[in-house]
């Protein structure tokens, strides 16, 4: 995965991946190497993580550079926050003291988009774009909410503060109220807001499950077991089901039942179930009763995976049919790599430590009033929502993994 990155190239940008990778995929990359040292213990990747996710962070500290203002929008912005927020649930090193800290670097993320919640249209959330001149802009879709409800359901568990889980269930009763989640908690791609939010786009996508699972798990984890909570992370991770039936290897391959089996996913998608398997796996440490359920799934998707990774002319380019075994279908690039990455060592997640909190050895500082420009954040403890050993276990597992996957480990790095 990491050949395909420039930005620690002589000329090249910190942060930033070659053409056709749009911003956002960086950012979810850095995760997916965050989660790599966490699991693995291996640091080697650690300096050009660290160079990247503080280079890209804006002058306001919140992922809002400059240079990506053509581009960027509510969902790219929430993947780098989320990444900082993982470093810190982690407890990855800490920046130098002059740098921001991985937890205000989050907490910018999710005040700048607190203050974009809009209610001139669908009755609240969030657009899609940042900007009226980007394509999009009247589109409010279910990934960038996700990206929102995710940080506020882990910044309540990390932080103790109510105002983010209040924030987090706001989010989710909106998401609920427009029908961009069924009774059956399918998450549908998004709506129109010049329709008022009245019809929905019904394409589903691993990704959108995944990032309303883990913040579910979190806030199940934060209201103590709420049975509330508890029925929906089981009804989200039920309805997974449908991304896990089909295939020739069994139905426990994930697959992008929208577009791999059509071969119309583009270079975003090929990376989506990267993030349902980072997120199922990190769920079962918020709810440990998922535990059986998510294990027999990425077990059986991680050794699909690891045969994939038999193309190109190195032998071991990964690809993204997993349910076609050892026949590569003939893709590459980040996405196939980092979905490869995450779903193998999603695997080791029982042997790894609980995120932490900031009462539970947590080191991040924060700072309540980045990504505000010098203004209180909308909603943020200033304001009422009115609407409702682990190296050593390490290593074991993973040359137990790596004998079983083949060594599958050093291929989609």
């Amino acid at each position: 995965m990491v050949k395909y990155y420039t930005g620690n190239n002589t000329g090249g940008i910190p942060g930033n991946l070659p053409q056709p990778y749009f911003w956002w995929e960086a950012g979810a990359m850095f995760g997916s190497l965050i989660d790599y040292w966490f699991l693995t213990g291996d640091s080697q990747y650690n300096d050009i993580t660290t160079q990247a996710m503080l280079f890209q962070v804006g002058p306001d500290n919140d992922y809002m550079p400059p240079n990506q203002t053509k581009t960027e929008g509510n969902d790219d912005q929430g993947f780098w926050g989320m990444a900082a927020m993982s470093a810190a649930e982690s407890k990855y090193p800490n920046p130098p003291s002059n740098q921001p800290q991985w937890l205000a670097l989050a907490q910018g993320v999710f005040n700048s988009q607190a203050m974009r919640w809009d209610n001139t249209t669908c009755n609240g959330g969030l657009r899609w774009q940042i900007f009226t001149f980007n394509n999009g802009f009247n589109y409010k879709n279910t990934i960038s909410n996700g990206a929102f409800f995710n940080l506020g359901a882990r910044l309540a568990v990390y932080t103790g503060n109510q105002s983010y889980a209040d924030w987090a269930t706001k989010t989710w009763d909106w998401v609920s109220a427009v029908e961009l989640m069924s009774p059956q908690y399918q998450f549908w791609d998004g709506s129109d807001d010049t329709q008022n939010c009245t019809t929905q786009n019904k394409i589903q996508w691993t990704y959108n499950a995944g990032i309303y699972l883990l913040g579910a798990a979190n806030m199940y984890n934060f209201t103590n077991g709420s049975e509330v909570w508890r029925e929906r992370v089981e009804g989200i991770l039920n309805a997974t089901d449908l991304f896990f039936t089909n295939g020739t290897t069994g139905s426990n391959v994930m697959f992008e039942q929208a577009c791999e089996q059509n071969n119309k996913c583009d270079t975003d998608q090929y990376s989506f179930k990267a993030h349902l398997s980072r997120w199922m796996a990190a769920t079962t440490k918020l709810a440990p009763f998922t535990t059986s359920f998510v294990e027999t799934r990425l077990r059986s998707s991680a050794q699909a995976a690891a045969q994939q990774c038999s193309g190109g002319t190195d032998g071991v380019t990964c690809g993204m049919k997993w349910t076609q075994g050892p026949t590569w279908d003939g893709t590459y690039g980040v996405g196939q790599q980092m979905s490869a990455l995450e779903v193998i060592q999603s695997n080791l997640i029982q042997q790894a430590a609980a995120p932490v909190t900031n009462s539970t050895g947590g080191t991040s500082k924060g700072d309540t009033s980045a990504g505000t420009a010098g203004t209180p954040a909308s909603g943020i403890a200033t304001a009422p929502i009115t609407q409702g050993d682990r190296v050593g276990a390490a290593f074991l597992t993973v040359l137990v993994f790596i004998i079983v996957s083949g060594g599958a480990f050093w291929m989609v790095i």
